[in-house]
C-alpha cells in the first residue's frame, strides 16, 4: 500500500516509527504500571514536532496533511496507545479547534506554545451525565458584560493533569439544548477552576484522565472560540478528523497485537512443533492480518478524503467503527494465542487487550457510529 503515499508522508511515518520503536515500545509496560511516561519522553516528542503536526508553519508547526497525521498516530499507538492519545487529543481536538475556528489573536497566543510542546492542550465535552447526548450538558457559562462565568463539572478529560489550556464546551442557553452550546478556552490556573484526581482506568493507564470543576470561574469574553451558541458546530467540525485519529490508534493497537501474536506463535512449542504450524492458529493469524489491513485501508480512505478538503462523515465513522472492532478482536485473539501467558502483565498483549477496549467507546461509541453511518446512507439513497 506504500505506493499510495507521498515522500513527505513516508518520512513522517518513518520518524514516528523510529520514535515508537526506540522510546515508546520499551517503556510502555513500565509506563502502564506507573501510570505515566517520564517528562523527557514528551520533550523528545516535542523536538520531533509531534505536538504541532498539522499546525501551520508560521506558528511553528509541521503543517502535515491529514494522511501524514494518521500515519504518525498509527505508529505512535503501535508503540503506546496511552502516549498516542495524548498527542491525538492535543493535535486533532485542541490545535485543530484553534486552527479552524480561532481568531488571529487566539492563534498567535496559543498555537506557537502548543506546536512546540511548551503547552499541552486538553479537550472537554463529556460530563458525568452527558456523553453521546451533547444537548444534555449541565456545565454552564453565563455571559457577563465582558466575561463568562462558568459553573459545573466536566468528565473524562484526557491530558487534564498536564494541560495548560482547555477547550471547554458549555451551555450558554440551556433552553436551546444542543443549539445553545458554546466553546471557551480556559487556561490552567484560572480562579474558580480546579482539576480532579487521576482516574484509575482499565486501559490507557499511562494517559492522564481527570474531571474538571468550575465554581464561579470567570474568563474574558475573548476566550470564546467561534461564536456564542455555535459550539456544536465546532464539535461537529472536529468529529471527522477526531474519528480518523482514533481509527488510526485502533489500527496501531491491532498491528502491535498481531505482531506479538506472530512472534509468540512462531516460538511457542506444543506437541513438538511451534503452535503457528497448527492450522487453527495459522488461520487465526490470517484473519488477524486481514482485519488489520482492512482497518488501515478504511482509515486511509477517510484520511485521504480529509486531504481533499471533503467532509467524510460516513467514511470516518466507518473507519472508526471497523478499526475499533478490529483492534478488540485482534487483541482478543492475540491473548488467546498466548494462552495463560496472555493473561499476565509480563506479556504486552495483556496491556494491548485492555487498551483496545476504549476505542469502541470514546470519540463516539460503536452504537453512535452505526447511527451516523445509517443516517448518511439513507440521506444519500
Amino acid at each position: 500500500m506504500d505506493f499510495l503515499l507521498s515522500d513527505d508522508q513516508r518520512m513522517a511515518r518513518e520518524s514516528a516509527r523510529e520514535f515508537a520503536e526506540k522510546r515508546l515500545k520499551p517503556a510502555a509496560q513500565k509506563a502502564d504500571e506507573e501510570e505515566g511516561f517520564p517528562k523527557e519522553v514528551y520533550s523528545e516528542a516535542a523536538e520531533l514536532g509531534f505536538f504541532g503536526l498539522a499546525v501551520a508553519e508560521e506558528y511553528g508547526g509541521l503543517a502535515l496533511d491529514p494522511m501524514a497525521c494518521a500515519l504518525v498516530m498509527e505508529e505512535l499507538a503501535r508503540g503506546s496507545a496511552s502516549f498516542q492519545v495524548c498527542l491525538s487529543v492535543h493535535n486533532t481536538l485542541v490545535c485543530g479547534a484553534l486552527s479552524k475556528f480561532g481568531t488571529d489573536e487566539q492563534k498567535k497566543r496559543w498555537l506557537p506554545d502548543l506546536a512546540s510542546g511548551r503547552v499541552i492542550g486538553a479537550y472537554s465535552l463529556s460530563e458525568p451525565g452527558a456523553g453521546s447526548d451533547a444537548g444534555s450538558l449541565r456545565c454552564e457559562a453565563k455571559r457577563q458584560k465582558d466575561s463568562f462565568l462558568l459553573n459545573g463539572t466536566k468528565a473524562w478529560v484526557t491530558n487534564a493533569g498536564m494541560a495548560g489550556v482547555f477547550v471547554v464546551f458549555v451551555s450558554t442557553d440551556r433552553a436551546k439544548k444542543s443549539k445553545g452550546i458554546s466553546c471557551l478556552l480556559v487556561p490552567k490556573g484560572t480562579e474558580g477552576f480546579s482539576i480532579g484526581k487521576k482516574e484509575k482506568k482499565m486501559g490507557l493507564r499511562a494517559s492522564d484522565t481527570r474531571e474538571l470543576f468550575f465554581s464561579e470561574c470567570g474568563v474574558p469574553a475573548d476566550s470564546l472560540l467561534g461564536k456564542e451558541d455555535e459550539g456544536l458546530k465546532i464539535a461537529l467540525g472536529l468529529l471527522d478528523s477526531g474519528r480518523v485519529g482514533i481509527a488510526a490508534q485502533a489500527v496501531g493497537i491491532a498491528q502491535a497485537a498481531y505482531e506479538e501474536a506472530v512472534s509468540y506463535a512462531k516460538q511457542r512449542e506444543q506437541f513438538g512443533k511451534p503452535i503457528a504450524q497448527f492450522q487453527a492458529n495459522a488461520f487465526k493469524l490470517a484473519d488477524m492480518a486481514l482485519a488489520v489491513e482492512a482497518a488501515r485501508l478504511l482509515t486511509w480512505r477517510a484520511a485521504a478524503a480529509l486531504c481533499r478538503g471533503e467532509r467524510p462523515t460516513r467514511e470516518a465513522a466507518m473507519a472508526k467503527l471497523f478499526a475499533s472492532q478490529a483492534a478488540n478482536r485482534v487483541a482478543y485473539d492475540a491473548v488467546q494465542l498466548h494462552g495463560g501467558n496472555g493473561y499476565i502483565r509480563e506479556f504486552p498483549v495483556e496491556r494491548l487487550f485492555r487498551d483496545a477496549r476504549v476505542t469502541e467507546i470514546y470519540e463516539g461509541t460503536s452504537e453512535i457510529q452505526r447511527m451516523v453511518i445509517s443516517r448518511e446512507l439513507l440521506r444519500a439513497a
